[in-house]
């Protein structure tokens, strides 16, 4: 399936809503993708225009590839992660983001989602978006105009680029609703360093969201992980331990607003979110099989052949020298 075809609609189709948007598919905007699809928001990444790691010959130090990465296979994977995490891939440049007045019935514009725009017409409104594409932040500008925006001067001309201090270190922004992982100076300057700043953004995003929803500010922070059944032998195999694990970390002083869900709510979630996580035995080797299967979809093929020629060969002298030895 092309990246367009797994899109949010052609230019002539409806406006569509989703959760989040995340500009970009990069290093940034993959992690952020990933990491907000895997907790469950409607997730739509746009992924046209030029890229940073073009212009890398070749990805000798990101973990993991202890020989390094074509970046031709690394792009690929990023896009392939992102798809498999269940992100709505659309091969096409976001021009604008402006708020979506049409999309509210507050008064307030700045109480109105966010209205993506594209070149090829589509229209996405989203509650939040994450910019995560570091040659540029200009489709950023209608939000806030010039104040995210700096001047500085080269080769006696000036040039204004989107300011790396406009979010925080988190990626919060002035703008209700609009996170940035990229640009965003040091935070960003390698393929290593930019996909951990996407997924700190996307964990901060989550956290504002599970605050809306009334979680305490220490049980708000969303971590990432599945557990073996280990995690859950003795008392941590009882709901009930993780319900005491819950109101041990609701401070004494936590008031809940009107508008917040009931605690109760929330603590039956937080339960059953962590038994989501559990994984057996049985279920991480099927995973550890199906990932390995998909690595090699990512491989070149004169590669993998060559290199299970090799193991044949080598399980057939370990097998003759075996024999011998009897």
């Amino acid at each position: 399936m092309s990246d367009a075809s797994d899109g949010a609609g052609g230019p002539e189709s409806e406006p569509r809503s989703a959760d989040a948007v995340v500009v970009g598919c990069g290093p940034a905007g993959a992690a952020a993708g990933v990491f907000l699809a895997r907790y469950g928001l409607d997730t739509v990444v746009f992924d046209r225009g030029s890229a940073s790691l073009d212009r890398c010959a070749f990805l000798g130090n990101y973990p993991g590839f202890p020989a390094g990465i074509d970046i031709e296979t690394f792009q690929a994977l990023l896009r392939d992660h992102a798809r498999e995490a269940g992100c709505h891939l659309v091969d096409d440049l976001v021009e604008s983001i402006e708020r979506a007045t049409d999309a509210t019935e507050s008064d307030d514009p700045a109480d109105a989602p966010l209205a993506v725009e594209t070149q090829d017409g589509r229209r996405v409104v989203a509650d939040r978006v994450v910019a995560a594409t570091r040659y540029t932040g200009e489709y950023c500008r209608p939000l806030d105009g010039d104040t995210m925006f700096e001047t500085h001067e080269h080769d006696g001309e000036e040039h204004e680029y989107f300011d790396p201090d406009y979010s925080d270190e988190d990626g919060r922004t002035p703008v209700a609703g609009l996170y940035v992982a990229s640009p965003s100076g040091q935070r960003d300057v390698q393929a290593v360093v930019a996909a951990g700043q996407g997924a700190h953004v996307a964990r901060t995003l989550l956290e504002d969201r599970r605050l809306e929803r009334g979680y305490p500010q220490n049980l708000a922070r969303h971590y990432d992980w599945l557990r073996p059944d280990s995690e859950f032998e003795g008392e941590w195999g009882d709901r009930e331990r993780w319900r005491e694990s819950f109101d041990e970390r609701v401070p004494d002083d936590f008031e809940a607003d009107e508008s917040d869900e009931p605690l109760g709510d929330l603590q039956a979630a937080y339960v059953d979110d962590a038994f989501d996580t559990r994984r057996s035995a049985d279920e991480v080797a099927d995973l550890t099989h199906r990932a390995h299967r998909r690595l090699l979809d990512h491989l070149d093929d004169d590669a993998v052949l060559e290199r299970a020629a090799e193991i044949e060969a080598e399980r057939a002298e370990s097998t003759d020298s075996g024999e011998r030895e009897r």
